[in-house]
């Protein structure tokens, strides 16, 4: 008797799944294990095995059709078996019932599939911005059925791919490279000679390599999920139309995730071409002898070092009492600390009120007397929404950014405003998160909140720092009583044979319940050791909890595990409190 081929169900949320290729025909043998087709769910793509032996007697369904899961799509059997497709109809709802299988209610992503075909210029979503949030969002509605375009003036991946993340982190592992370089002699290694050059149009052009190839993947992973692409200036306008040149397209909701653009200060003399915005400064080809940071955020600390590990003198001017004042200021302290030591002046607690240019240098004078000359600055106090091509929409705003509720809509229903644009969270992976939300939203109505509260940040410095939660003072401002557990990497085996047995992991948790309120660490592979953090308490899970997992050794994350142990006093590496 002939066997059933079936579209396999390959997640709880997968329901439907395309067939690419039959890897064998009608009339083939088949053997059990060997390759029959290969089909692609929204998850991945897959090859499936038969798992009968016989011959592929009939293929129903065929390349490049899509299917919805458990439907039959060939039949195996004996050779010269005849096999019935004109099937009979599909077990009702009833049928189900009496055979005691659970009947699930039609699934979202039928209702987009089975109202009436949209006309060519109209889409269930249209996305304005290929950055994060929104090849996220374009991506995720076409996975759930919708009709989607996409508008971007310029290349996919926003922001973080093109002018931040990505580029920052491609000139930090030079940064890094060099650190081992310095070390080497130290572990044994020698070199003939240790001078070493740089060379900024490799650097330029390695960056760009990399940019290219990710961006490129953003551009066939939307033509996979057939989004309809747009290139140019999108222009939204009040009846949810996007005009794009001299064409409009139409979109039953709208989707704004124009990112953010750099934020500049009103002094004089900060029109100098030799101010440097973190845009610019990626594609500088030259070394400069000496560089003044504007701004000791992330981007102008993360910068900073990567032009200092070059030999460039750099002087961080930073209005805050400390570098990057959102982190823990124990954290904070130490990293600005470890800077120092790498050659890096922090002037902290001071302004800039002017900019004069003159013999091809910049001196910036300080609002406390002080100047500092440059042969370049950087200019990097952040980011603000970029809201070009979206003047002619009503927006209910906050403080400069569009205002969005709990599903990622704004104040006009329909259009939604994930990622930057909004400023709640101005990180990629926020911004991923909130345009998956909010295409589902837009697609099935408001049902799905970004919960954003356990976002893990990271600055990627030599050693790196991260976190999660909120910090040691708002923990004590808000709670009063707090626990607070700490481990320091001196003591790890994994960071001593590195030479990164710098800083350590910090945890903040509640005196009464032993809830985990923040984790903070500066040390090696912090930014990946914090994502366990995010993960445990986005399952609140509480401390006595987390000190019943086992951590493998030897690992930069026993840390972690020691730091919550010390939280509870029970920490074996460390010394014993004091009574």
């Amino acid at each position: 008797m002939a066997v059933e081929i079936i579209m396999p169900k390959l997640g709880v949320d997968m329901q439907e799944g395309e067939i690419i290729e039959w890897k064998k025909q009608e009339g083939d043998e088949v053997k059990e294990g060997d390759i029959l087709l290969e089909i692609m769910s929204d998850k991945t793509n897959m090859e499936i095995e038969a798992e009968d032996s016989g011959v592929l007697l009939k293929i129903v369904k065929g390349d490049g059709e899509v299917v919805p899961v458990t439907e039959v799509i060939g039949y195996i059997g004996a050779a010269g078996e005849v096999v019935e497709t004109s099937t009979a109809p599909a077990a009702s709802a009833d049928d189900l019932k009496a055979a005691g299988l659970e009947v699930p209610e039609a699934p979202a992503e039928q209702a987009v599939a089975q109202r009436a075909p949209l006309a060519d210029d109209e889409y269930d979503i249209i996305v304005v911005g290929g950055g994060p949030a929104g090849y996220y969002a374009a991506i995720r509605g076409a996975q759930l059925g919708g009709k989607v375009a996409i508008v971007e003036k310029s290349e996919f991946g926003g922001v973080c791919l093109n002018k931040g993340c990505i580029p920052t982190k491609t000139y930090l592992k030079n940064a890094e490279i060099l650190d081992g370089i310095k070390i080497a002699a130290g572990r044994g290694i020698n070199f003939a000679s240790t001078n070493y050059t740089i060379d900024m149009d490799k650097t330029v052009d390695f960056k760009n390599s990399v940019v290219k190839t990710l961006t490129s993947g953003v551009n066939g992973l939307l033509k996979a999920n057939k989004v309809a692409i747009f290139n140019g200036l999108g222009q939204v306008n009040p009846d949810k139309t996007v005009t794009i040149g001299s064409e409009t397209i139409k979109g039953h909701n709208i989707i704004l995730a124009t990112g953010s653009k750099v934020s500049r200060i009103n002094i004089p003399g900060i029109d100098s071409p030799l101010v440097l915005t973190s845009d610019d400064i990626l594609d500088l080809r030259e070394i400069p002898k000496s560089l003044a940071v504007m701004g000791g955020g992330v981007v102008g600390i993360e910068l900073g070092l990567v032009w200092a590990s070059y030999g460039v003198e750099v002087t961080v001017i930073e209005m805050a009492d400390r570098i990057i004042p959102a982190m823990d200021k124990e954290v904070s302290l130490e990293l600005q600390k470890i800077l120092a030591k790498k050659g890096m002046t922090i002037k902290t607690s001071v302004g800039v009120e002017e900019i004069v240019e003159a013999n091809n240098q910049l001196t910036l004078k300080l609002n406390n007397g002080e100047e500092v000359v440059a042969e370049k600055a950087l200019l990097s106090i952040g980011r603000v929404p970029q809201m070009k091509g979206l003047e002619k929409l009503d927006l209910e705003m906050e403080r400069g950014r569009i205002k969005v509720d709990e599903y990622q809509e704004t104040s006009i229903p329909g259009i939604y405003a994930p990622g930057d644009v909004n400023g709640t969270k101005m990180l990629a992976h926020a911004a991923y998160r909130m345009g998956e939300v909010a295409a589902e939203n837009a697609l099935h109505g408001n049902t799905r909140k970004a919960n954003l509260a356990f976002t893990p940040a990271a600055v990627y410095t030599h050693p790196e720092v991260a976190m999660c939660g909120i910090t040691e003072e708002d923990a004590r401002a808000k709670y009063g009583d707090v626990l607070i557990g700490k481990s320091s990497f001196a003591g790890n085996g994994r960071a001593i044979a590195s030479n990164e047995a710098q800083g350590f992991v910090k945890v903040i948790a509640d005196a009464k319940y032993h809830e985990i309120l923040g984790v903070h660490i500066i040390g090696p592979a912090a930014a990946e050791l914090i994502n366990e953090a995010s993960t445990i308490m986005e399952n609140e899970l509480t401390v006595d909890e987390v000190v019943q997992s086992i951590h493998g050794h030897p690992t930069f994350s026993e840390n972690m595990y020691e730091a919550f142990a010390d939280v509870l006093g029970e920490a074996v590496h460390n010394p014993p409190r004091r009574r």
